[in-house]
């Protein structure tokens, strides 16, 4: 089977779950992704979840134009950066809906040394000055009690912004802000396993 084939199966295993999302889901497929070059799985839950701001490419708000910014950053993160995949985990773009990047338990390429224990959810748009619309938020936390509810994030995660765990603006002022407010953000990564993971540029 092809890494594409095993990521495929695996995506369809949880989309096909009886699921709490409002959101819909955007497949790879439906998004236009190409094939990852490797995929290596990791044992869950995640501990983290890592929240992220694509900066480039600016906030979308068509279905069309997010799928678009899917392909973009996944040219950027295979072609120029030599990673396996588009680096995240999942999307969400500003028409409310959640674009599967690597998924679930899978090792990804946003989050240094936390890579193998984390989801990486991308908000689409640069957010330093101004906060995602209500729709984006609400998939994006949507998105985790999914995460919760099906046993890929751990019960006891930690909320994270990208920030936290390497310097960098990312996820931008006001969306940081924002997830400070949310359950289970940690003012104070914990992360005792440092060294288990450290591929964020090989990935």
């Amino acid at each position: 089977m092809t890494a594409f084939g095993f990521v495929l199966l695996s995506m369809m295993g949880w989309m096909n779950e009886t699921t709490p999302l409002r959101s819909r889901i955007i497949s790879r497929s439906e998004w236009g992704a190409r094939d990852p070059v490797l995929v290596e799985k990791f044992i869950g839950p995640s501990a983290f979840v890592i929240v992220h701001h694509s900066y480039t490419p600016e906030a979308c708000y068509t279905t069309d134009d997010c799928k678009k910014a899917m392909r973009s950053m996944q040219d950027f993160h295979q072609l120029e950066r030599g990673w396996n995949d588009i680096g995240y985990s999942f999307a969400i773009g500003g028409d409310g809906n959640i674009y599967v990047g690597r998924g679930f338990n899978v090792v990804g390429a946003h989050a240094p040394k936390y890579n193998d224990k984390s989801v990486g959810i991308c908000l689409i748009g640069d957010w330093r000055n101004e906060l995602p619309t209500d729709k984006m938020l609400q998939a994006t936390r949507d998105l985790i009690a999914f995460g919760l509810s099906q046993g890929y994030i751990h019960r006891q995660y930690q909320l994270l912004g990208h920030r936290q765990v390497r310097p960098t603006e990312c996820p931008g002022d006001r969306l940081y802000n924002e997830i400070t407010k949310w359950p289970h953000f940690s003012p104070i990564p914990n992360n005792n396993n440092n060294n288990n993971n450290n591929k964020e540029y090989k990935n």
